[in-house]
């Protein structure tokens, strides 16, 4: 048991590592041309979230060699959610033009409501969200790629404990909920 639990995990970091390092130039597999909408870029206020509704419309900003966004994506439309999929081979500029803090960064930006989504955020997150509607939080996000979160689920059942984290204009944070791995 010692060896088998120690070669996993020699798996699962080697694995973690090369999906990190994927995230920066892609995940490597792409979305159907089904998937993939072209948009204009839109812009996010306050203003513009109405009533929550399932059938709200997400967009999601990705690498177009990215699987797990299209992963995240469908996880996102099971819950309910309309999901437009946009192509941007410049990631960066686009969490910089919607205000992710570095440090919160992941491979995909999604907005709803008038809230940016960065990350493997789990559903009922966004509903909770979309539902209280605070002031104070421009987004919330899943830093990095944790294993067994939407759209980074492992075959064997695997859950990493992660943390959705709330931001606000101004770049503070401040933890919206744990999730148990």
């Amino acid at each position: 048991m010692g060896v088998r639990h120690s070669a996993y995990r020699q798996w699962k970091v080697a694995a973690c590592c090369l999906l990190m390092s994927a995230s920066l130039a892609g995940c490597g597999s792409s979305e159907p041309a089904s998937n993939k909408i072209a948009t204009a870029e839109p812009t996010i206020t306050q203003a513009q979230a109405a009533t929550p509704t399932k059938a709200e419309s997400i967009t999601v900003f990705r690498d177009p060699n990215c699987g797990c966004c299209s992963l995240w994506a469908e996880r996102a439309r099971q819950a309910g959610y309309d999901v437009r999929v946009t192509d941007r081979p410049d990631m960066a500029s686009v969490k910089q033009r919607y205000g992710v803090p570095t440090d919160l960064a992941s491979c995909h930006t999604s907005l709803v409501g008038g809230y940016v989504i960065e990350g493997h955020v789990p559903a009922e997150d966004v509903d909770r969200l979309l539902r209280e509607r605070p002031s104070d939080i421009k987004g919330i996000a899943v830093a990095g790629m944790p294993t067994g979160s939407p759209g980074m689920e492992s075959p064997d059942g695997t859950k990493e404990p992660f943390d959705v984290v709330a931001f606000g204009a101004n770049g503070q944070t401040r933890l919206y909920r744990s999730v148990k791995g």
